[in-house]
This record gives C-alpha cells, sequence and structure tokens, in this order.
C-alpha cells in the first residue's frame, strides 16, 4: 500500500482547484466572446431571426368588396390611370382627371385636353403630359398648381416625392434635351444628350438623379446608366452597358436597378454592373423602392409563374413559384406585392409568404394605401382592406 506524505496531499488539491478555475475562466472568455460577436453582428441575423418567427404567421385577408362609394364606375371613359399617393387616389382617363379620397370621395374632377395623356403621382401631386405634346401640368385636388411648355415634343416626365419635375423632350441638335423643375416649377437643370434617355429616377432628396440610356452595341441594344447632381455640370459616374433594352430605372443611394425587357440588373455606387438577372419567360412588371426590387416573369409554355427578389446590389435572386400567372407587381413598406390571377400576396424580401387576399380574375392591376388595396377592373375601381 503505498504512503502519501501531507504536503503530497495538499499540493494535488491545490493543482485541482487552480484546475477547475483556470477550465470555469475559459468557459467564461468563450461564452463572452460568443455574446460580443452576436452583438455586432446583430445587423446581419436579427432581422432573419424575426422572419423565421413571422413566417408561419401569414395574415389571411378576406377580400371582401368595399361598399358604400365603391365601386367607382369609369363609364366612357376609355384607357384610364389609376394612381395612389398619400390619403387619395388619382384617376385619369381619355377626357378627364379625378381626384378621390381614400373613402372613394370625389375631391375635385377636370376635363382636360391631351390625346395621349399620362398620369404620374407623388406626395399628393398629379403630373399630367402627352406623350408626342409639348406641354405637362402639375395639379392636386385643390387645383392646378403650373404648367409649362416647350418648343419640342415631349418624351416623357417623371415626378419625385419632393414634387420635382423631370421632361425629356426631342431636340433639334441633339437626341434629346433633359429640363428639370423645382417644386414651384423654376428650372433648376437642362442637360443635352448624345443618346436616347429612356427614364429618369430622382435620387437623394432630389438632388440629383440617375438616367438610363439606349445604346446599340454589336447589333443589340444596351443601357447604360449614368448618376448626376443637379449642381455639377459633369456626371459623377457613367456605367457600362447592360445587356438589355433598359424600360425603367430606379435610383437609391448605393447605385441604381434598371429594369430591362429581357434582364435586369444592379449598378453599383461606382457606376459598375454589380449583378444581373436574364428572365426565364416574358416580363409582366417590376418595381423597386430603396434597393430592394421584384420583378413578375410568365412562361406561359412552360406555364411556370415566378417572382424575382433582389434586397440589393450584390443579392441573389431570390425566385418564388407563384403557381399562377402573374398581373402585376408593387414594392410597398418593405414589402413586395404581387397581384396573380385569382389572389394578391405580399412576400418579405426573405421570401416569407406574409398575408394574402383572394380576388377574381377580372383585375388588371392595382395599388396600395397604408389600409387598403385599389383595384383596378375594366370599367370601375373596387377597394378592399389589406393587412400585411
Amino acid at each position: 500500500m503505498p504512503l502519501y506524505d501531507k504536503n503530497d496531499i495538499v499540493e494535488v488539491k491545490n493543482r485541482e482547484k487552480k484546475k477547475k478555475k483556470l477550465t470555469k475562466l475559459f468557459i467564461f472568455l468563450i461564452v463572452a466572446s460568443i455574446i460580443t460577436g452576436l452583438y455586432f453582428t446583430k445587423d446581419m441575423w436579427l432581422n432573419k431571426m424575426r422572419g423565421i418567427g413571422r413566417q408561419y404567421n401569414t395574415i389571411i385577408n378576406s377580400g371582401t368588396l368595399a361598399e358604400g362609394n365603391f365601386p367607382i364606375e369609369i363609364n366612357g371613359e376609355y384607357g384610364y390611370q389609376l394612381k395612389q399617393t398619400q390619403d387619395k387616389f388619382i384617376i385619369l382617363s381619355d377626357v378627364h382627371i379625378f381626384f378621390y379620397n381614400i373613402d372613394g370621395t370625389l375631391m375635385r374632377k377636370r376635363q382636360h385636353a391631351y390625346t395621349n395623356a399620362v398620369l404620374q403621382a407623388e406626395n399628393g401631386r398629379a403630373l399630367i403630359y402627352e406623350i408626342g405634346g409639348d406641354d405637362f401640368c402639375i395639379e392636386n385636388e385643390e387645383g392646378i398648381l403650373y404648367k409649362n411648355n416647350f418648343s419640342n415634343n415631349i418624351m416623357f416626365a417623371r415626378i419625385s416625392p419632393e414634387g420635382y419635375t423631370a421632361v425629356v423632350t426631342t431636340s433639334d441638335n441633339y437626341d434629346c434635351e433633359v429640363f428639370v423643375y423645382d417644386s414651384k416649377g423654376k428650372s433648376i437643370y437642362e442637360r443635352k444628350c448624345m443618346e436616347s434617355v429612356s427614364d429618369i429616377s430622382f435620387i437623394n432628396q432630389s438632388s440629383g438623379c440617375v438616367l438610363s440610356y439606349l445604346m446599340a452595341e454589336n447589333g443589340s441594344l444596351t443601357t447604360a446608366v449614368q448618376q448626376i447632381d443637379f449642381s455639377e455640370s459633369v456626371e459623377n459616374w457613367t456605367s457600362p452597358g447592360l445587356d438589355t433594352a433598359g424600360l425603367d430605372v430606379y435610383g437609391y443611394n448605393d447605385g441604381a436597378f434598371v429594369v430591362g425587357m429581357d434582364a435586369c440588373g444592379y449598378i453599383n455606387e461606382n457606376g459598375q454592373i454589380s449583378s444581373y438577372y436574364r428572365y426565364d419567360g416574358e416580363l409582366k412588371g417590376g418595381a423597386s423602392v430603396n434597393g430592394k426590387s421584384a420583378v413578375i416573369i410568365n412562361n406561359y409554355d412552360r406555364r411556370k409563374y415566378i417572382m424575382v427578389l433582389f434586397t440589393g446590389n450584390t443579392s441573389e435572386p431570390l425566385i418564388i413559384d407563384l403557381g399562377q400567372e402573374t398581373v402585376d407587381v408593387i414594392v410597398y413598406g418593405g414589402l413586395a406585392y404581387v397581384m396573380c390571377k385569382e389572389e394578391i400576396r405580399a412576400y418579405d424580401f426573405d421570401g416569407v409568404l406574409r398575408s394574402t387576399a383572394t380576388i377574381s380574375d377580372s383585375y388588371s392591376g392595382f395599388a396600395r394605401s397604408k389600409e387598403y388595396i385599389f383595384l383596378k377592373g375594366y370599367n370601375k375601381i373596387d377597394r378592399i382592406d389589406y393587412e400585411s
């Protein structure tokens, strides 16, 4: 039987105590480092965790049509346009412009003289112009705010949330010319362009814009984007040509999103192409707000109907198979709303279905307000309550 010295026993016990203390300290440091890491990376994982918590809580809206002032009949008003802005919606027909509040009460109506009239609306204001005409008008439910005339024909015009207006016209000596006005109608910027401008989007609280240009390269149409500050005479950057004929451009702080006929893509803040996505089917619609973008594509031959979501200029496309033909899409309040033939759905940009409402197949488009969705029928406008 081995013999132990008293001092040896004490030393062994001290070593065991020291080992336990070191183990506890080691565990504490590991836990502290994990907590610190989670705190400083919370922006990367917190929203995703929130999305997981909500993904099974899809709101089913009834889709019941509002009564009272609805439906609003559009009898004898050919090919009307519908825009929702602030607490009102605006209708432009071939003869009249109407301003309604969200309860369907008519606030103002007037007759216009445009033949090929186009309606744009932002922040309660309506921009009306005629394709090929020589003037535009800014108005609201109280009356006409101002008008402006040109010596050349208007190709298209846009209005910003701050009330600024950009107009692109034909030109005698250039491919086109751009004119920009502030909210009171004062001219603040002009540009003579050597290429055809296909769209304009205001950025940075209307202190600048992005322009998309159509160009012919190697026998096909491409789209370049140019960023402009209205206080400078020279553009900030011009991107390479994106391999598609651009239809719409949406600017934001980190660059621009281009929706083209057969593809879409992002231009980053340095003017470089940062992502590109080619459609497998026919583009039905696209929308983008603050860099969050959605396009809807119908492949009729394969009976495949999808929505593709993008969260920014380097994001991978998130493809959602909708299972039924798509009609219209908007981005509102950080969600992508898609109208299918028999249903309206709202998805977040993680692809989680947030809400639905059943509708009939007789609508060709829709507009979203905070509480309602306005449904565009052939000769009437319906309204449904919609919670996302």
